[in-house]
């Protein structure tokens, strides 16, 4: 069902937890100060009245710079804390961390890119609200088989700040909206880029492959010379024997790769065949599981690719033959802080004898109440196909005569009221896959034009990196 994507979130909740002790550590020095303007040296202590007369003070300040992002500082605290967190998410996923001098400049380099999207994000009025925030949070709680008081409880127990997580996913909302706005909602699909498309993967993805893939990117700067280009293309030729030689995917990756996943050992997870550039599909297509591409060069640098896994992914929604479709609308709740799981259902059943009593329209309280993006429709969930929502959603909706309303039904994202407005049966195929083929097309244009905007805007971000300048 529609939802906004949480998958980071979800991710950083589950490294939190595990890292909490050693951010706890690194948290000690105590609430950040003030950032001071660029090139200010950092603050020391103001002196006492009675030590104000005696030398001056030769002990080394609490926090010092390591990097200028525009008008912006990263402290070395910052940095610490961000450090911290990626050792342990490595040795989570069971990946050697890189030297510590060499993750540093990995973690840092990752913080200029957010803070740079940040300030993007500010600038142009992104915004989150903390009724999202909460509700994100009590969703995610409850995927990771938490309350949102356990998760609480938790997290301060482990010495980590609630505030402090709550605008780590604050961060991840407005980035992942920033990303909408950026770059997904001007991805146009035209009728002859879909023809082509089709006519291009009618021979790929026959079999219904899907493979999982490790990526190692080193990003080329735009405008960057000859010189620039071809000491990055050594530099990846020099991983690749590397890695022919027995060297460690996930560990080089997380030393030296530029994408966004390389503190995941540069794993980009399981991808049918047509949701991957064309190139990657060419590069890869006679690998056996285990074994490494060549250098392939791209609009935004060189890529080193390992085939992790391949495996069959038929997808039932594209069989042919007939396909029951359901219209259905819901009204979503969620539990909060403020509205405990009784009080949820005890508003669901409310809506539902007030429904069914004739006082009110369903499209009018989901209107009102619902709290997922299809309140403002009225709940109108349009035309589902088998497999469109989660199997409780699913399961209880198909359970359903025309018209009539469930009771209150849980799912990972709340608890809903549901009504089927319609059924009919699609006799064919034809219409279902053009749109999933449209839905990959415009995942994997998605995804290179996000590649290419985060690479522009880091090369238009101004730097002075002072990670060197150990006091």
């Amino acid at each position: 069902m529609p939802a906004v994507s949480l998958r980071a979130i979800a991710h950083l909740i589950a490294v939190v937890l595990y890292a909490a002790g050693g951010l706890a550590n690194a948290q000690t020095s105590g609430a950040a100060s003030p950032a001071p303007r660029p090139g200010a040296p950092a603050a020391a202590p103001a002196p006492s009245p009675a030590t104000q007369p005696t030398a001056p003070r030769t002990s080394k300040p609490l926090d010092r710079i390591v990097a200028v992002v525009n008008d912006e500082v990263i402290t070395a605290n910052e940095l610490g804390v961000r450090v911290t967190v990626a050792e342990a998410q490595l040795r989570r996923q069971k990946i050697q961390p890189p030297p510590r001098d060499v993750l540093e400049r990995q973690v840092l380099e990752r913080m200029i890119i957010d803070r740079a999207q940040m300030q993007l994000a500010r600038e142009t009025g992104v915004r989150v609200d903390d009724a999202t925030v909460n509700a994100a949070m009590g969703r995610m709680a409850e995927a990771n088989g938490l309350t949102l008081q356990a998760l609480r409880e938790r997290l301060e127990a482990d010495g980590v700040t609630f505030n402090r997580f709550r605008e780590e996913i604050r961060q991840e909302i407005i980035l992942n909206r920033l990303r909408e706005r950026e770059v997904d909602s001007r991805v146009q699909i035209s009728d002859s880029e879909l023809e082509n498309f089709v006519a291009e993967q009618a021979g790929i993805s026959a079999d219904g492959q899907e493979v999982n893939l490790g990526q190692i990117l080193l990003r080329v700067p735009e405008n960057s010379d000859a010189e620039r280009i071809a000491s990055t293309r050594k530099r990846a030729e020099e991983l690749v024997t590397q890695l022919k030689e027995g060297g460690d995917f996930a560990r080089l990756a997380a030393s030296f790769s530029n994408a966004s996943e390389a503190l995941q050992g540069g794993e980009l997870g399981w991808r049918n065949l047509d949701r991957l550039p064309a190139l990657f599909v060419d590069a890869i297509k006679d690998l056996k599981p285990g074994e490494v591409s060549g250098v392939i060069r791209s609009p935004n640098g060189f890529h080193i690719l390992k085939v992790l896994g391949r495996r069959s992914a038929i997808d039932a929604k594209l069989a042919s033959g007939p396909v029951q479709q359901t219209h259905a609308r819901h009204i979503l709740l969620r539990v909060t802080d403020l509205t405990p799981e009784p009080e949820v259902l005890r508003r669901l059943q409310e809506f539902k004898g007030r429904i069914e009593a004739g006082q009110v329209e369903f499209s009018t309280l989901a209107r009102l109440h619902s709290v997922d993006a299809t309140g403002s429709r009225g709940g109108d969930l349009g035309w589902l196909y088998p497999g469109d929502t989660v199997p409780e959603f699913e399961k209880a909706m198909n359970a359903l005569k025309i018209n009539q309303l469930s009771d209150p039904v849980r799912s990972p994202f709340g608890w809903h009221l549901i009504q089927v407005l319609e059924r009919r049966t699609d006799q064919g195929s034809g219409d279902r896959a053009r749109m999933q083929a449209r839905l990959a097309l415009r995942e994997r244009k998605a995804d290179e034009a996000y590649q290419e905007w985060v690479r522009q805007l880091r090369d238009k971000t101004y730097v002075e990196f002072r990670l060197d300048e150990r006091g």
